[in-house]
């Protein structure tokens, strides 16, 4: 068995090289490395794939979260509410600009923000909430819709690792007013550097967005707002192209590999949990990342020694951060508890079954 691996960029790459090739190779030889066409075209037909009015591609996820914060009037002194669990990008942006991050406790087995939750850290001085869709399932979002539509608030979804998931129907990124999402090499839809993307059904809020991510540009060299230079580059747009054409078959894989180990697993249910599914959302596996009820980290030592690798999403919560501690000194029980259970497994389009098998078979060897 070959050497199994946390994601498999390679191997996904060497099923579609002869096409990536020729995209890559097709924007070297016209030189358009800059909003060449490939750009536009990536985002009409991500706009088509994700049935959203508008995408505006930038140059990474956590651009986009600034720029949606900048779109929407979010102003030094104003609150945003976020998960006290997630990755340290969606807080970031939100010091960064001055703005106050409050921090809210996640469910325990979703992972994700509950809108009782959300509704308790509200004050006069809130304008946003922003719901991240933990390794690829969605918030419960219409309670949160509910909140913003009863205190005025936006919605800035988070979907970078959720990308294809559907709430009652409707695709991630369409639930609020924008939504963000990253394009980093191992998402689900991943290019072969930094790319990112904001997406709208909104027409006002996407031209203010296309502005603030071009230098606040309404035309060349008239700057009608303070923005910032955010763009995907032509080379990613024509690899996103490629691989946006395949993404419905990845994410049919993921959901495959995950109900072989949720089937596996499942078994050890009084040692470790496997992902809760949710009614509302479908799931498309990101992360798989189980709860370890005892000794996670002696597993992930157990499984690295037999030569499989595994991750801690995250081992720290936000409020926790040296950089982030500031803000707050309210306990978040359930985030503190995930920080020391979460453990995420091999996941990609490329896992094999003997792989999976081993995994499984190791993991329960462990509590044998």
């Amino acid at each position: 068995m070959t050497k199994i691996q946390m994601v498999d960029l390679k191997g996904q790459y060497l099923d579609i090289k002869e096409d990536i090739d020729r995209a890559i190779n097709s924007v070297i030889e016209t030189s358009s490395f800059i909003n060449g066409p490939s750009v536009k075209e990536f985002a009409s037909n991500l706009s088509a794939w994700n049935e959203s009015n508008f995408v505006i591609p930038c140059a990474n996820g956590t651009d986009g979260l600034q720029i949606a914060m900048m779109a929407l009037g979010i102003k030094p002194g104003d609150e945003v509410i976020v998960p006290a669990f997630t990755y340290i990008a969606t807080v970031e942006v939100i010091a960064l600009l001055g703005i106050k991050p409050v921090f809210v406790d996640v469910n325990p087995n979703t992972f994700n923000i509950e809108a009782d939750e959300v509704r308790a850290a509200i004050t006069d001085k809130t304008k946003a909430i922003v719901p991240v869709h933990l390794y690829g399932q969605c918030v419960d979002m219409d309670p949160i819709i509910q909140l913003a539509n009863e205190y005025d608030l936006f919605i800035i979804e988070d979907l970078a690792q959720a990308i294809g998931s559907r709430y009652k129907g409707k695709k991630a990124g369409n639930l609020g007013h924008v939504g963000v999402t990253s394009f980093f090499p191992s998402k689900n839809l991943g290019c072969y550097g930094d790319g990112g993307a904001l997406i709208t059904n909104d027409e006002s809020l996407a031209d203010k967005i296309k502005m603030i991510a071009n230098h606040g540009q309404s035309k060349k060299y008239y700057h009608d707002s303070i923005g910032v230079n955010s763009r995907l580059d032509t080379l990613q747009a024509a690899i996103l192209i490629e691989k946006l054409k395949k993404l419905d078959n990845y994410l049919a894989k993921r959901q495959a590999a995950a109900q072989v180990y949720d089937e596996n697993l499942k078994v050890i249910s009084d040692q470790i949990r496997i992902p809760a599914r949710t009614e509302y959302s479908s799931h498309v596996y990101h992360q798989y990342t189980l709860k370890v009820i005892n000794d996670r980290d002696k597993l992930k030592q157990f499984l690295a020694d037999a030569g499989i690798p595994s991750m801690i999403y995250y081992p720290l919560p936000i409020p926790k951060q040296k950089a982030y501690c500031h803000y707050t000194d309210l306990a978040f029980k359930n985030s503190d508890l995930l920080s020391k259970q979460v453990l995420s497994i091999p996941m990609h389009t490329h896992l094999k079954s003997e792989e999976q098998s081993f995994i499984c078979e190791t993991i329960k060897s462990f509590y044998s």
